[in-house]
C-alpha cells in the first residue's frame, strides 16, 4: 500500500477509480433521498445507535476501487478520536484527535495534518451526532439484512460523502465508504469488533518518532 491509498480513504488524496463494480457489492445499492416515515424511523435508529458507541476496537480491511487491499487495527473513542495502525510491511499510522487528522508515513518520514472537520470521517466521530441540520442525509438504501446511509456536511458538501453500511439484525456498523469530490471511493470494512474500553488519550495524540523514547 502507498501513501495515496491511505489518504484516499479519508478523501485527502485521490484514489484512481476504474469502475464502481470494483468495490464490494454493498457499495452498489441504489440509494434515494429519505422521505418516507420508514426512512425517518431508520435514520433515528441509526442516530441513536451511533451515539451509543463511546469506544470500539476492531480489525479493518481497506479496499480501493482497483481492488487493492490492506488490513490493520482501528480504535475509536468518541467524540473526535480514532487510530488506524496498518499491518506490516506498511507500518503507516493515522491518528484523529484534538481536532486534527494526522497521517505519518515512515517510508518518507513525512507527516500530514488536516482539520478533522474537513473530512467526511469526522462526521462519524462527532459528539452527539445529529443526522439533520449540520448533517444532510443524501441517500438511504436497503438490501436484505442491510441498510446504508450517505451523509455530507450541510455547509461543506464538497468535502466529500461518507456512506455508512449497517447490518440490521441487530443494527451494527459493518463498513463505510468515503467518496471524495471527484467521486473516487475507498471502503473500510470492520470485523472482530469489541465495544467499550477506556483507551488512553496518548493513543490519539501523534508523537513523532524523534520524540519517542
Amino acid at each position: 500500500m502507498n501513501r495515496r491509498t491511505l489518504l484516499g480513504c479519508l478523501s485527502l488524496v485521490a484514489l484512481p477509480v476504474t469502475m464502481l463494480g470494483s468495490l464490494p457489492a454493498s457499495a452498489q445499492l441504489a440509494a434515494s433521498r429519505p422521505h418516507t416515515p420508514q426512512d425517518q424511523a431508520d435514520i433515528a435508529h441509526i442516530e441513536a445507535y451511533l451515539n451509543g458507541i463511546t469506544s470500539m476496537k476492531a480489525r479493518f480491511l481497506q479496499v480501493d476501487a482497483n481492488g487493492n487491499s490492506v488490513g490493520g487495527n482501528v480504535w475509536m473513542h468518541r467524540p473526535g478520536r480514532m487510530r488506524f495502525e496498518y499491518d506490516p510491511p506498511d507500518k503507516m499510522l493515522l491518528v484523529a484527535g484534538h481536532g486534527l487528522l494526522v497521517f505519518y508515513d515512515p517510508a518518507v518520514k513525512q507527516t500530514t495534518n488536516i482539520f478533522l472537520s474537513s473530512t467526511p470521517l469526522g462526521l462519524l466521530l462527532e459528539n452527539n451526532l445529529k443526522l439533520s441540520g449540520k448533517v444532510t442525509v443524501t441517500g438511504i438504501a436497503r438490501a436484505k439484512g442491510q441498510i446504508q446511509l450517505s451523509l455530507v456536511r450541510t455547509e461543506k458538501p464538497e468535502a466529500g460523502t461518507i456512506t455508512l453500511i449497517f447490518a440490521t439484525d441487530p443494527l451494527t456498523l459493518r463498513s463505510w465508504i468515503i467518496t471524495d469530490a471527484q467521486g473516487r471511493k475507498t471502503q473500510i470494512s470492520l470485523y472482530d469488533m469489541t465495544y467499550g474500553g477506556n483507551y488512553p488519550d496518548r493513543m490519539f495524540t501523534f508523537v513523532g518518532p524523534q520524540f519517542e523514547h
